[in-house]
């Protein structure tokens, strides 16, 4: 028996245009485009749902109407290993309404949530020296957006 697991992401009509940000985000790709057909509840050729792919990981995003939304208790990680990274995906997923939370945490504009977060970081919080991994989790508590330098800074005792 063959079992898989897919993140399945449902919109109120942004399934198309939210698969092509986070395409175009993480060189992802549009794997397939399936559409209502005659008889559903949207228009025939209305776009039902987008399969994409994001770093060798699949997803669905389905239009399913205004009574899906998104909540706080359910995110995407995505580990970064630069400043860079964490700036240029903070900015693009803040883009036309997007919300910044705290800890890394970015809600983008269709509602889903992010942690965008350094790969250095679990590291630094696991660390075995106590007093090293709380001045890093103290210092990523007061972040919105988390900054590299300075959670590394804290976690040396800099």
């Amino acid at each position: 028996m063959t079992t898989s697991i897919t993140t399945f992401l449902t919109y109120d009509t942004q399934a198309e245009e939210a698969a092509a940000l986070y395409t175009s985000l993480f060189g992802g790709k549009i794997l397939e485009t399936m559409r209502y057909p005659a008889g559903g509840p949207k228009p025939e050729g209305a776009v039902l749902t987008v399969t994409f792919e994001l770093l060798g990981q699949t997803y669905i995003a389905l239009n399913g109407g205004p009574t899906f939304t998104f909540g706080h208790g359910f995110s995407l990680m995505v580990q970064v290993d630069t400043q860079a990274e964490i700036d240029r995906l903070w900015t693009k997923l803040l883009e036309d309404g997007g919300k910044e939370v705290q800890c890394g945490w970015v809600v983008d504009k269709f509602g889903v949530s992010w942690q965008i977060v350094p790969r250095a970081l679990q590291g630094m919080l696991s660390d075995r020296d106590r007093a090293k991994s709380g001045r890093a989790m103290q210092a990523m508590m007061r972040m919105t957006k988390l900054d590299l330098a300075q959670l590394k800074a804290a976690f040396d005792g800099v």
